[in-house]
């Protein structure tokens, strides 16, 4: 177990983290708009489970590997690039009528919970993250490094996802109200097209 005003600290530090918006915020955000708040919400869960996996390859190391290999560094991120950008193109091209609006305010669950988890898991950054930030609280001479890791990143996830579920929350009210508008319908999938699109690029030129 970490040391108590250790994982306060954390605590502080990872909330502070959290409530700015980034990437994985800025999707969620995009979904609830969009699509609504159980869209946005099981995005925020998938970004959650994929915060999990990169837990697990911090505490068993693998994410060493891409801080050490350009290679795998870069196949990593253009995946995550050409996914998010291929997102966006699908909103681009979708047609903005009113029926197909109802159908997608009705987007499966689970559909929107795995390009959540997606986006997370190709997102090289967040690897990256994990591995560079959680050992900076660890403690060896209080227990073992890997509990202690484990902490630490489900800490981070459980604190990630109550902020983006509740950026979710609020997107989701602002969409309804925005939906009311016929301008809003007409360019709303455009808007998280290019959203999409952006964040995909800003993965692809991002560096190590």
């Amino acid at each position: 177990m970490p040391h108590i005003a250790n994982l306060f600290t954390y605590i502080a530090v990872v909330t502070i983290f959290v409530i700015i918006p980034g990437p994985s915020v800025l999707l969620t955000i995009a979904k609830s708009i969009s699509a609504g708040t159980r869209s946005g919400l099981m995005t925020a869960l998938g970004i959650a489970a994929g915060d999990i996996v990169h837990t697990t390859l911090a505490i068993l190391g693998v994410s060493a590997i891409l801080m050490a290999s350009a290679l795998a560094f870069s196949i990593m991120k253009y995946i995550g690039a050409l996914y998010l950008v291929y997102l966006g193109i699908k909103a681009l091209l979708h047609r903005n009528d009113e029926p197909q609006l109802n159908v997608m305010t009705q987007t499966n669950g689970q559909k929107t919970f795995i390009q959540g988890f997606l986006c997370e898991v190709l997102n090289p950054k967040s690897a990256l993250f994990f591995l560079a930030f959680l050992p900076q609280f660890v403690d060896s001479s209080v227990g073992s490094p890997h509990i202690q890791l484990a902490i630490f990143g489900l800490t981070f996830v459980a604190l990630g996802a109550i902020a983006t579920c509740s950026y979710a929350l609020v997107a989701s009210n602002l969409g309804a109200f925005l939906k009311k508008r016929s301008s809003f319908v007409k360019w709303q999938n455009k808007f998280v097209g290019i959203l999409y699109c952006s964040l995909g690029l800003r993965l692809a030129f991002m560096s190590r």
